[in-house]
């Protein structure tokens, strides 16, 4: 028997609810329940992170997906979600299935205590049989602090639970070099480096919330992790199997060799950026080797606490590291604007003023996806994240 894995599946909502009738893909959600029944029967564990609950309930909200506003999504996650997993819950009942509901929000990733909550949740629901489906709580998440796309919170459970393989079923047959609607694009079945790919993202489909960019930025994220990552249609016969096995076309992202660790892909790879730092280029230099200290920041931006993870420019505007802040943001602007008094006196407590200790601080390689770097704006330094970027 081959080894046993680890598979996470993301699945789109447009594989998942009729595109006219917003109602169940029942046909579908039969191969996929099957093809999971082969795989356990392999030996293999699935977790499922599934899409569908907001572009299902539209139907019950009465609102049309293009016309949707935030409160129209929230309702209609509320409404969408039962009968998901009343479909799921019905077809895995011919294969003698348990499943389970797991509703996340951005702070259950971002905070590193919840963070491992959630990855004690899914571990035993493994350990029992029973397959985790994973989505975000759409009902009461709002823009400011949503995960914002199924892929990537698709990746960070790949990431918590050491997956060897991320599937990314969807409604075309992989990555392209160009956009598919191209005459001359073509699939490109194997890569390394996925940011070579980033100007062929353009596009995104009517009832998801991502397009290729956010796949692309998913499946990096597993990389790093030492995760096989795989884009592929999921209409096929065997969804899952037929992919991993490469008996069907379809893009396989090689992983990082050399993966960081669990703690270092935590601090890497975020979903959301609390704030950031531009340090001088002394103290580029050695970062990995000595903390960063306050004397080494140029300037900040962000409204952060303790223990968020901060995003680390040089001068130029290049990002060179991540890193969990000891500091508040408020305190971190006491500092900085007062470097001849003593941060003792400043904050009332005894520090070393030191903003990120070495052992919370990673650079990063030329493997990790960057955001955009510090812009000037009337005078101060802004941050652009990734998700505001036009090929989204």
């Amino acid at each position: 028997m081959a080894k046993s894995k680890k598979i996470v599946v993301k699945i789109g909502s447009a594989l998942l609810a009729n595109s006219e009738r917003l109602t169940p893909r029942y046909g579908f959600i039969q191969r996929l329940m099957e093809d999971i029944a082969r795989l356990r029967s392999q030996g293999h564990e699935v977790i499922l992170c599934s899409s569908g609950a907001v572009a299902l309930g539209m139907k019950v909200v009465g609102v049309e997906p293009g016309k949707a506003g935030l409160t129209d999504k929230q309702a209609a996650a509320a409404c969408g979600m039962p009968q998901l997993l009343n479909a799921y819950k019905q077809v895995g009942y011919e294969f003698d299935f348990e499943i389970a509901q797991i509703l996340l929000t951005l702070g259950d990733f971002e905070d590193h205590r919840r963070f491992l909550n959630t990855k004690n949740t899914v571990h035993r629901l493994l350990q029992s049989k029973i397959i985790p489906i994973v989505n975000e709580n759409d009902s009461i998440t709002t823009e400011e602090i949503r995960v914002g796309d199924n892929d990537r919170l698709a990746a960070k459970i790949a990431q918590m639970v050491q997956a060897d393989d991320f599937v990314i079923l969807t409604t075309i047959d992989g990555l392209y070099d160009r956009n598919p609607d191209d005459p001359d694009a073509r699939l490109v079945e194997e890569v390394s480096d996925v940011s070579e790919y980033l100007q062929a993202t353009v596009g995104k489909t009517t009832l998801g919330t991502g397009g290729m960019l956010t796949k692309l930025q998913a499946v990096n994220m597993a990389q790093n992790a030492g995760c096989t990552g795989w884009i592929a249609d999921g209409d096929a016969d065997r969804p899952i199997s037929s992919i991993l096995s490469g008996k069907r076309r379809g893009t396989k992202c090689l992983p990082n060799p050399e993966p960081a660790s669990v703690w270092d892909t935590w601090l890497a790879d975020r979903l959301q950026m609390a704030g950031h730092l531009v340090i001088a280029d002394e103290a580029v230099a050695t970062l990995g080797s000595r903390h960063i200290h306050r004397d080494d920041v140029l300037s900040m931006d962000g409204d952060y606490t303790r223990g968020d993870v901060l995003h680390i420019y040089d001068s130029e505007g290049v990002e060179r590291a991540r890193g969990l802040t000891d500091f508040t943001s408020e305190e971190t602007r006491v500092m900085i604007a007062n470097p001849d008094l003593p941060a003792d006196q400043l904050l009332g407590y005894q520090t070393h003023a030191e903003i990120i200790r070495s052992n919370n601080l990673v650079a990063l390689a030329d493997h990790h996806l960057t955001w955009d770097a510090p812009e000037e704006e009337s005078g101060q330094r802004r941050v652009v994240p990734l998700e505001d970027d036009p090929l989204g």
